[in-house]
């Protein structure tokens, strides 16, 4: 019983995701008040009927009082979170208990970092942002909403199963000989061949990256690029899944399995999941796969069949040739651009191993323009809005002058013929008379007109960089041809390690090395926070394959404690707790957040911030936390280099405490030793 919902304040639905169990209920619901020979009504206005009395409650709240709740729980116990983002409404709600008010928070958090990076600055005007989430054309409106929900499924499915999205930090494929071996040749060779041909397009390649499932095996970045912050890159990597999802199954058959399934050819790449064998039947009642039904359950068959059909809503395959254009945090030396657009080229060598390519289109410095004139125009409302006159607002404004120059250059360049140009020059020209009249009233018509620039801006932007070029146009992306050389080009580098890198991949750091140093632990966690990165042992369980926690029941037991930990550590940072310890039946848990120089000195613990409940969730990806933290802990380290790391170990709880500890503190000065892994 799972559901997301972004809605506009007048209920209009901009988005729904709803589980099989969820949309049963609903139509259910909904059919049984049709009058006899009337079809069921259609879903979405059906969602729409369920979800208004809560939407216009939370509008009235807002008007009325100027407060809204961002959470309740219902009688039969289903938990509502709710999030206003301008004049967009989040609800996200969980019925079957799998899901806390942190994971429903973490959910919406994440479905606006995708559309922030699919749709840009357009995110910043609500009435564009409507038009863009609901189109008029009913197939197109369909299209989008489907991408938008294998998007949420993928990142579900990550955040279920993979330890880098649990904890929000990229996972390097730990080789340090062949990583370094990829990097030379993404430089040497690739990225230096593409940005050298004509059949670029005036686009550059900026990043290159080779994902190995969700692991990254090489990333390589231009001497003209910008960092790719982690945010960015976690968010690129869910979309690259998207694409091309890893069937897990066939990545982890066992030697005697591989007959079966060699046979089976690219197929089966893109092909459901194969039903239980008898063998493992009942080994697979512990835990279902994703996509599964257990074999004990019963279930209606309309439901099993909307099951189903969510693994072939993309059939056929994405065209690798047609770049998708994503919004990506550029940071310069004049300052930091969010938002700002790049080609994505995702290339797939082989089932499970990716090549990801980002460049820069020729028209971003657009984009950089919107972007300071945005900024400026928000300053000058904020600044209105706390009850300054307008004149007194614009004249604290230093730069006020000079981005009225620059505007009319910006205006002056695009040109008379866009239409979207003739309106942004009207409400400019609007804007300065207003300016230059003053008067009685200046100050709230003032503040209308900034959000007028902000929308026509914002109207520029979108017009640039999300209406598709016609026909007519010169195709403004790296040719067929070219994507199809750098994708041979570096499967002719892997090809005899692909089977190793698969394999490698579900085993990249195996406990067994660790056992004879460290006696008693059984699993940890260590997260770079500065670079984004994370070390952990491998937990991948499967129902073909065994791991080294075993397989069955023990083998899920200790994966969902480790699941369980790291959600019980992020409520105690959020109260400002940096360390945390917890004995659980035979288990002993730590957690341990520091902060230490460049030269690997342990910096004093300080006051870590206490958050509200209802704040960001805590993490990399959809808001990054651990930048805010590192520079508020920064403050009182002028002119070091401050990095903060994070442990989580869990032990036998025989082992005594003592030794614990100590272990924890061999443990996080071994890890990341230069020469053990190789950082970006």
């Amino acid at each position: 019983m799972k559901c997301l919902l972004i809605s506009s304040e007048s209920a209009e639905v901009l988005f729904h995701w709803t589980d099989p169990e969820f949309q049963q209920n609903v139509q259910e619901q909904y059919g049984a008040s049709q009058e006899d020979g009337q079809g069921l009504p259609a879903f979405e206005d059906s969602i729409s009927t369920l979800f208004a009395p809560i939407i216009i409650s939370c509008s009235t709240m807002v008007d009325r009082l100027g407060d809204s709740y961002t959470s309740f729980t219902t009688e039969n116990n289903h938990i509502y979170v709710l999030h206003q983002f301008d004049e967009c409404l989040y609800i996200a709600v969980n019925g079957d208990g799998e899901e806390d008010e942190g994971d429903l928070r973490r959910k919406i958090y994440v479905m606006k970092k995708m559309i922030e990076v699919m749709f840009g600055m357009v995110t910043l005007s609500s009435s564009l942002l409507r038009k863009e989430l609901r189109p008029q054309d009913t197939e197109q409106r369909a299209r989008l909403w489907k991408h938008l929900q294998s998007l949420l499924e993928t990142y579900s499915h990550l955040r279920e199963n993979d330890q880098s999205f649990l904890v929000e930090a990229v996972e390097r494929l730990i080789h340090p000989t062949l990583c370094e071996q990829c990097i030379e040749f993404l430089e040497r060779r690739l990225v230096q061949q593409l940005n050298s041909s004509v059949e670029r397009a005036g686009e550059e390649v900026l990043h290159a990256f080779i994902l190995v499932h969700t692991k990254l095996l090489a990333f390589y970045s231009s001497r003209n690029a910008s960092t790719l912050s982690t945010s960015d890159l976690l968010a690129l990597i869910i979309m690259a899944q998207n694409m091309y999802p890893s069937n897990i199954d066939l990545d982890d058959s066992n030697p005697e399995d591989i007959d079966s399934t060699s046979g089976s050819g690219p197929e089966s790449f893109y092909t459901p999941e194969p039903s239980p064998r008898d063998g493992d039947s009942s080994s697979s009642a512990d835990m279902p796969v994703r996509g599964s039904t257990p074999v004990f359950e019963f279930v209606d068959p309309d439901v099993q069949m909307a099951e189903d059909s969510l693994h072939t809503l993309d059939v056929p395959p994405p065209d690798p040739s047609t770049p998708r254009r994503v919004f990506l945090e550029v940071s310069l030396k004049d300052g930091l651009y969010p938002m700002m657009p790049h080609s994505m080229y995702c290339l797939p060598l082989w089932p499970g191993i990716t090549l990801v390519l980002l460049t820069k289109i020729p028209t971003s410095a657009v984009a950089m323009s919107v972007y300071t004139f945005l900024e400026a125009f928000a300053k000058l409302e904020k600044r209105l809005s706390e009850g300054m006159e307008g004149s007194a607002a614009t004249r604290g404004q230093p730069t006020i002058h000079d981005v009225r120059n620059k505007l009319d250059k910006f205006i002056k360049a695009l040109g008379p013929s866009e239409m979207k140009c003739t309106q942004l020059q009207h409400v400019w020209t609007e804007f300065k008379s207003r300016i230059a009249r003053g008067g009685s009233g200046f100050n709230r018509d003032l503040i209308q007109s900034c959000k007028n620039m902000k929308t026509q801006l914002c109207g520029i932007y979108r017009q640039c960089f999300l209406i598709e070029s016609g026909p007519a146009d010169i195709p403004r992306r790296l040719s067929p041809g070219l994507q199809e050389r750098a994708q041979t080009m570096v499967q002719d580098k892997l090809m005899d390690w692909k089977d190793f890198l698969l394999v490698k991949s579900k085993r990249n750091i195996t406990m067994v090395s660790y056992l004879e140093d460290f006696p008693g632990l059984i699993h940890f966690i260590c997260v770079d926070r500065s670079t984004g990165q994370m070390i952990a042992p491998s937990l991948n369980i499967t129902e073909r394959n065994t791991s080294e926690l075993g397989k069955g029941p023990l083998a899920h037991f200790i994966k969902s404690k480790v699941w369980s930990l790291v959600s019980t550590t992020r409520r105690y940072l959020q109260k400002g707790y940096s360390t945390v310890t917890l004995r659980d039946g035979d288990f002993y848990f730590c957690y341990f957040l520091w902060f230490e120089n460049e030269t690997g000195y342990k910096l004093e613990a300080g006051d870590i911030p206490v958050l509200p409940d209802d704040s960001a969730p805590i993490g990399m990806l959809a808001w990054d936390y651990y930048r805010k933290l590192l520079r508020y802990y920064s403050k009182n380290h002028q002119g070091e280099v401050v990095k903060c790391y994070e442990l989580l170990t869990v032990h036998l709880g025989v082992i005594p405490t003592e030794v614990i500890l100590q272990h924890c503190r061999q443990l996080a000065s071994k890890l990341w030793e230069p020469s053990r892994n190789p950082l970006l």
